[in-house]
């Protein structure tokens, strides 16, 4: 296995990098690349920049240059449904593209030419993803936040959801889009910015992938309220923390 690690943000991949054994840097289409080990797996970290394009390219390459096997991304993203609270954590069983719409030739929301909406997880990896995930939350928590920051982010005891993840090229910030995409999409657990591009693009290339997002708003007015001090003191240590658990575990 070689994984590719992508996440949009420099804080949503933070000490990533600086934990890899014998790391090589490689800049290449204005992306610095990593390749390394993290316990026993070969790695490849790289940020994608937000956006579905963005997302898109990155995949691609870490794809045909880099020979990544299996793809991860990890970073952020807003609640889409009332049980899916700040500080949980959303493990994607599948991914669309919410602002895909070439109706009336195609079924809204439809990629033109594949047949398909929603594009499906590897069971294998997202399986794995949830179960450190939630071992995360079970025994390291607490040592992991502490309580200045799960105050000023009224985090109770998160949890981990498992479902559809909405992706498009808009930061939601209004109650009134998040309800109407809601009632068009039911099952909607969370909504970004780049995940079901890399899900097309991993499923037009053959390569297995999973997708964990941390919910860092409610995707409403108060979106961006203190968001980059949320990716910094909670979203980063989450995903420092679970994906290396995830490559250890990985290993047995």
């Amino acid at each position: 296995m070689r994984l590719g690690i992508i996440s949009a943000l420099q804080e949503e991949q933070q000490g990533l990098v600086e934990a890899m054994q014998g790391p090589a840097k490689l800049i290449h289409g204005m992306r610095e690349y990593t390749r390394g080990r993290i316990g026993a797996v070969e790695a490849v970290c790289v940020l994608s920049r937000i956006g579905k394009v963005a997302a898109a390219t990155t995949a691609s390459m870490l794809i045909e240059r880099f020979g990544v096997t299996h793809v991860l991304f990890t970073g952020v993203a807003g609640a889409g449904h009332a049980g899916v609270r700040v500080g949980d954590i959303v493990v994607a069983d599948s991914l669309l593209q919410y602002d895909m719409d070439a109706s009336p030739l195609f079924p809204r929301f439809e990629v033109p030419l594949t047949g398909l909406a929603h594009f499906q997880t590897d069971l294998y990896l997202t399986n794995r993803l949830a179960d450190s995930a939630e071992r995360f939350l079970a025994h390291d928590f607490e040592a992991t936040i502490d309580a200045a920051e799960r105050g000023q982010f009224a985090l109770g005891q998160p949890r981990v959801h498992r479902g559809l993840i909405a992706s498009g090229d808009q930061f939601i910030s209004s109650a009134q889009r998040i309800n109407a995409l809601g009632e068009a999409l039911p099952g909607m657990l969370a909504v970004e910015m780049e995940g079901a591009a890399v899900a097309q693009v991993c499923f037009e290339m053959g390569v297995p992938f999973a997708v964990m997002r941390t919910i860092s708003d409610n995707a409403n007015e108060a979106a961006a309220t203190d968001f980059m001090r949320f990716v910094s003191a909670v979203a980063s240590r989450y995903a420092f923390q679970i994906v290396t658990r995830f490559c250890r575990e990985l290993e047995t």
